[in-house]
């Protein structure tokens, strides 16, 4: 296999992997903060290994969307959350 094409595939699984991640914590903390009705979208951006830091946007769509949460989170490699800060609390 060309040198080119492993290192696509490589990119490729790596990519699904942090999908997955972000797709678990983003699960998790909706979970502990509980579901909002205005749900806009939850951010899950990787600060470096194991650390994120997770926002969650809150509106009708993204226009008019705001940050209603923002948490630093420390994660294990199955994405169940470590550490917040602050914590998350239930709110809805």
């Amino acid at each position: 296999m060309p040198e080119k094409q492993q290192k696509r595939q490589q990119r490729d699984q790596e990519l699904q992997e942090r999908r997955q991640m972000d797709a678990a914590i983003s699960e998790y903390v909706l979970h502990a903060l509980g579901q909002p009705a205005d749900l806009c979208q939850v951010q899950v951006r990787r600060l470096w290994e194991g650390h994120y830091r997770v926002n969650v946007l809150l509106g009708g769509d993204v226009t008019c969307a705001r940050v209603a949460h923002s948490y630093f989170l420390v994660a294990d490699s199955d994405g169940k959350l470590v550490e917040s800060t602050p914590a998350i609390t239930r709110q809805y």
